[in-house]
């Protein structure tokens, strides 16, 4: 038997692996944490934002796992329809524990007829990661709206917070390099949801996101935009 480690081939696959089985167990320690905040019924503060940090964690190392599966051309998309307002609410579940702690308003703003074809659960959490984000850094609200734009579903994120740094508005958001992967996980959560993006494909149309700081809110924008 030989004993090269072939790093090329071998240690992708290894790393995959170990990023699903900590991602698994990460997936245990939360739900033992949200039963045992639901016993304490009050004095939660503290786990409230052990659980948050659990979560992002494993938010992140699911963006990985998917990145290294479209990377192996191992990923495929579970296209449907779903209702818009149903992909909001879900990434809006997921972060309802961060704007809770922090006392951030978070707003809904969709019609409840809205269509959205898509992959439901890898959207869904690639918007409650850039939903992450913006309650990290904003003041006092966040707003996440839905609407028809002509062949296109455009959904929105909007804070009141400072908005992006220069760096970030000058950025290729389909280029990893672009992006800072050091200052939190904004590089890796904008990456992430723009590769997800460019995998909606319908009638010669692809998915894209934009970013600015033309929020209603006054800060960051992100905007989504699915055929």
């Amino acid at each position: 038997m030989s004993g090269r480690f072939d790093n090329d081939t071998l240690f992708p696959t290894i790393l995959a692996f170990t990023v699903h089985d900590i991602k698994n167990s990460l997936g245990t320690l939360l739900e033992l944490i949200r039963q045992f905040s639901a016993k304490l019924q009050g004095e939660t503060g503290d786990l409230g934002l052990l659980e948050f940090e659990a979560a992002r964690i494993n938010h992140s190392l699911m963006q990985l796992l998917v990145l290294y599966k479209v990377g192996a051309n191992k990923f495929s998309l579970a296209v449907d329809e779903y209702p818009a307002l149903d992909l909001l609410q879900e990434a809006v579940h997921q972060q309802a524990r961060l704007s809770t702690l922090h006392n951030i308003e978070l707003q809904v703003d969709c019609a409840d007829d809205l269509p959205a074809y898509c992959d439901f659960a890898t959207i869904a959490n690639a918007l409650a990661a850039v939903l992450n984000n913006a309650l990290r850094y904003t003041r006092h609200a966040v707003l996440v709206s839905a609407e028809q734009d002509g062949a296109y579903l455009r959904i929105a994120i909007e804070d009141d917070g400072a908005g992006y740094p220069p760096h970030f508005l000058a950025a290729d958001l389909n280029n990893a390099a672009d992006l800072d992967w050091v200052n939190g996980n904004t590089g890796l959560g904008l990456y992430f949801v723009s590769v997800i993006a460019g995998l909606h494909k319908n009638a010669g149309r692809c998915g894209y996101v934009t970013i600015d700081n033309a929020s209603r809110l006054g800060g960051a924008r992100f905007r989504l935009f699915l055929p």
